[in-house]
């Protein structure tokens, strides 16, 4: 369901091609997004070649999307919205749709069609997972580990069930201090099969199945917060074996040259993308826009795979998909959607974690308080 009222609310701002003229549009414009090396492919992809075209734009950077859902409940209650556009994982979206914080949208309003002329509608298709989400990258958290730290006579971690492993395996690990993805790896880790983990995880029998599991390790983790966090802790010879987004650790692996493998078994498959705040001006949703189309047409979204390993989310952009820009290596085998990578990948459930996330974060935090 599309809100109508949005809609016709913002027809005023656009003319027969659906451009709006300079004028009309703001010339500030804050995005938000996590940092690190996925926020730079961001900014070369998108943000420098936009304001290449719009030179009387200014840009700014804010790096909080891992708390974008409480900043946006925040600002919508005090009633100053200062962001322009949000870069938010889909069950954020999905959570801040459900509670009028995102704005829906046409996506044939919205995005440009695709290159090889697919209505952007078709050419996202599933990948638009909520009314108000604008799908820019498939993307995974998975495991990087010390290749030289791989204790003497033992083969190098292939499994995932290796992180709870600390018999053949010493060491510190790094995990992500929120229960998303670690509830999961620990119950199939603690025999639950794969297609029966969330229904396992929605009782709370099973939540504490998988604290337990963790309760393994616990005195061997390193919780991290930040995206950058692993990729450093790695680098530095802190952890053994953490867990990031597969992104952050080709930038180690391939331009930084540290000893650090992936392990890619039980990779979570997940999806990033926009969102745009509810309540924007009519100037500043109307520079939003124009930007969104901009940034979400076929070659933006393959430029963007030249600077990290993301596949992009609308079909038509991946046979566009080449090298890496500065690298030179072919980036296809370094996605995560890519066979040899994919044998055994978890889709993450936005759904469920739409539902569950603020309880099961209560039940994760007391649990880490312990």
């Amino acid at each position: 369901m599309k809100r109508t009222k949005t809609l016709l609310a913002t027809t005023a701002l656009t003319v027969a091609a659906g451009a709006v003229s300079a004028q009309d549009m703001a010339n500030d414009m804050t995005l938000v997004s996590w940092g690190g090396a996925y926020q730079t492919s961001q900014t070369k992809a998108y943000a420098d070649p936009y304001k290449e075209m719009h030179p009387e734009v200014n840009i700014s950077w804010d790096e909080s999307s891992a708390e974008a859902v409480a900043k946006l409940r925040a600002m919508n209650e005090a009633g100053n919205i200062t962001w322009d556009l949000v870069d938010v994982v889909a069950a954020d979206a999905i959570r801040l749709c459900d509670e009028g914080l995102a704005m829906e949208y046409d996506p044939e309003e919205l995005l440009a069609e695709g290159d090889d002329g697919s209505s952007a509608e078709d050419d996202f298709g599933d990948m638009i997972v909520s009314d108000c989400f604008i799908p820019q990258i498939v993307y995974s958290t998975t495991f990087g580990y010390r290749t030289d730290m791989v204790p003497e006579g033992a083969d190098a971690p292939s499994d995932i069930c290796s992180i709870f492993d600390l018999e053949t395996y010493p060491g510190k690990r790094s995990l992500e201090k929120r229960p998303i993805n670690n509830m999961e790896w620990a119950l199939y880790c603690d025999g639950v099969a794969k297609d029966e983990i969330y229904d396992v995880l929605a009782t709370p029998e099973g939540q504490d199945q998988a604290l337990a599991k963790l309760d393994t390790i616990k005195d061997s983790v390193v919780w991290w917060s930040a995206g950058s966090d692993t990729p450093q802790l790695l680098a530095d010879g802190e952890v053994f074996m953490g867990s990031t987004y597969n992104g952050r650790l080709f930038s180690v692996i391939e331009e930084q040259d540290q000893p650090v493998a992936m392990m890619w078994d039980m990779q979570v498959f997940d999806l990033d993308g926009w969102i745009i705040p509810e309540g924007l001006d009519d100037d500043a949703l109307a520079r939003v826009k124009d930007f969104v189309k901009f940034a979400t047409d076929t070659q933006r979204l393959a430029d963007q795979a030249a600077y990290i390993s993301y596949g992009p989310a609308r079909e038509s952009s991946a046979p566009l998909v080449g090298k890496h820009a500065d690298l030179g290596i072919d980036m296809a085998p370094h996605m995560p959607t890519d066979p040899a990578n994919a044998a055994n990948t978890l889709l993450y459930n936005y759904e469920f974690w739409a539902d569950y996330r603020d309880d099961i974060d209560a039940k994760f935090q007391a649990w880490l308080a312990q």
